[in-house]
């Protein structure tokens, strides 16, 4: 049966492309299912402030009336600015192991992109660096994270035959909690504070660390990150939509700011316990019971094992001078105290040497891996 392509118009619509990922992957260990109501925002034009710089549509495959896949088309028109690119990006996309639905998925993304002018397309990508970026090519094995998105093997594999060739690689690793702090770790811990006479701060309010170093959380995100693969520089409608949705949730013991002498923000790590069974538990939804297993990840003292290395970032000048050492110097302890095992690293650019290295001192696996993919539109 020919495969018909429906671009979404309506909520009831969108309702169906949020939860397609759910219905496939109900019954696997390793998927994590995305927060329903957190995708409602994602994709709701007046809610997400990348749409100040991006255009998207989305789409549906029906297979003989049967809902058979999903995929959005973006043009992240800031990226492509920043990069002299001309790309329309595919995200959010699952499909049946049918090549003629993950054919017909790609083909309606490049008509789209087409029409734009965009001359490649390239992904899965979101609309920016805060979705969830490439596709899983190794560690099908592995349970997934809050940040990450799991497919199924065959996935890459249609990629490959649809003439997809390989943009850029992240790896993931399982970074084991060490019962002390490296020694040599805490020596240069003392000796680039003392050196740079950096301090080391923390809090305990929510809006506190919002009213002094929220904003300069996110610009130094665009500092940082500025040279990563197709980072586009967050907007100040953006870093203000984080501000209020990220530090109000995160357990601020498990947040280290490092600052100069002059109280100037030069690097800051945070984390949180991992809410991947949490979601699995909840089934994507908050209501009727998932707002109680993920109170219960975040707060309660019976937390996962498992903790997520959400933000690490670092002022470009301090970067190779041991300012993680002193992050993690801060953050062990308190790793330790809450009974954490391992941290997911989440994913890092393959060729990003500066971040893998901060690892050297630790136990480590690398344990996923996942790529975005690129071909010339025909």
């Amino acid at each position: 049966m020919a495969i018909t392509i429906k671009k979404v118009t309506n909520k009831s619509e969108l309702k169906k492309f949020i939860r397609l990922n759910y219905e496939l992957y109900k019954n696997n260990p390793y998927s994590v299912p995305d927060l329903y109501d957190d995708m409602l925002n994602t994709f709701n034009k007046k809610k997400n402030a990348a749409f100040e710089f991006c255009d998207a549509d989305y789409f549906l495959a029906y297979k003989d009336n049967e809902l058979v896949g999903r995929v959005a088309a973006i043009i992240n028109h800031k990226a492509n600015s920043v990069w002299n690119k001309k790309e329309v990006r595919f995200g959010w996309i699952d499909f049946i192991d049918d090549q003629e639905v993950s054919g017909a998925l790609i083909k309606a993304v490049e008509e789209w992109g087409k029409e734009r002018g965009m001359e490649y397309i390239q992904g899965p990508l979101g609309f920016t660096d805060f979705d969830a970026e490439g596709m899983l090519v190794e560690g099908f094995d592995q349970l997934s994270t809050m940040a990450t998105t799991y497919n199924y093997p065959y996935y890459p594999e249609h990629m490959e035959r649809l003439g997809f060739g390989k943009d850029a690689d992240w790896v993931e690793f399982k970074i084991y909690i060490p019962d002390a702090i490296p020694e040599k770790h805490q020596r240069i811990s003392e000796l680039i504070q003392r050196k740079y006479n950096l301090k080391v701060k923390k809090y305990t309010s929510a809006k506190k660390i919002a009213r002094d170093y929220g904003q300069a959380i996110f610009e130094l995100m665009n500092e940082a990150y500025s040279p990563l693969y197709g980072y586009s520089p967050l907007s100040q409608g953006q870093i203000d939509q984080y501000v209020k949705m990220y530090l109000p949730i995160v357990d601020l013991r498990m947040v280290t700011l490092i600052t100069d002498a002059d109280d100037k923000l030069i690097a800051v790590g945070i984390s949180m316990p991992s809410l991947s069974e949490a979601l699995q538990k909840a089934k994507g939804r908050m209501l009727p019971f998932g707002w109680y297993y993920l109170l219960k990840a975040l707060f309660m003292k019976r937390r996962a094992k498992m903790l997520d290395l959400l933000l690490v970032a670092v002022k470009p000048e301090y970067q190779n001078k041991g300012v993680n050492a002193l992050l993690f110097s801060d953050l062990i302890p308190i790793y330790q105290k809450l009974g954490f095992i391992f941290a997911e690293s989440n994913p890092e650019l393959e060729m990003n040497g500066k971040v893998q290295a901060q690892w050297e001192y630790f136990k480590t696996e690398q344990h996923k891996r996942r790529r975005a993919f690129v071909k010339k539109i025909d």
